[in-house]
């Protein structure tokens, strides 16, 4: 019965983890005697519990930089970035950013001016529409929603600027 609970509750964690890109790529890397000693509350594949003690090594153990990073399954570079992180946001510094654009990167201010100039001729013109002509004058492929979204943001941040 305690095994099956706690294989639940393992299963639920490994899901956590993953739904907040929190999962350790290289688990496995991780050779710091307090992570293989097997005791359950270390676990190599939480990202931000192995971040964390890694920093804790250096800092209040002082490990040094290379042992640590080696330990941890990290590399030197890897160390400094999450010492930053983590100086900078505590320990939400320590999760991954998430993945994918960080802003509309096709929809520069030249097509938003574009797709905005034809919506003055017809207001009517469909987001697909409005994606096509884009590859057409721009030769970038951009999806009928990132425009609906960039769309909705322009008009959101120009109610802002409104008195």
């Amino acid at each position: 019965m305690v095994k099956d609970r706690d294989s639940k509750l393992s299963d639920e964690k490994l899901a956590a983890l993953r739904q907040h890109h929190a999962l350790h790529r290289r688990p496995d890397k991780v050779t710091d005697e307090v992570f293989v000693s097997g005791n359950a509350f270390f676990d190599a594949r939480d990202l931000v519990q192995v971040k964390y003690e890694m920093l804790r090594r250096v800092h209040k153990e002082k490990q040094s930089v290379t042992q640590a990073a080696a330990a941890f399954g990290f590399s030197r570079p890897a160390f400094y970035q999450a010492d930053a992180n983590f100086k900078k946001e505590g320990l939400s510094g320590l999760l991954p950013e998430p993945p994918g654009p960080r802003r509309a990167h096709k929809l520069r201010d030249q097509v938003m001016g574009f797709i905005e100039q034809a919506l003055t001729h017809d207001a009517s013109l469909p987001a697909g529409t409005l994606a096509r002509m884009v590859r057409e004058r721009f030769g970038v492929p951009v999806h009928p929603r990132s425009i609906e979204r960039a769309l909705a943001r322009r008009g959101k941040n120009a109610q802002k600027r409104a008195p």
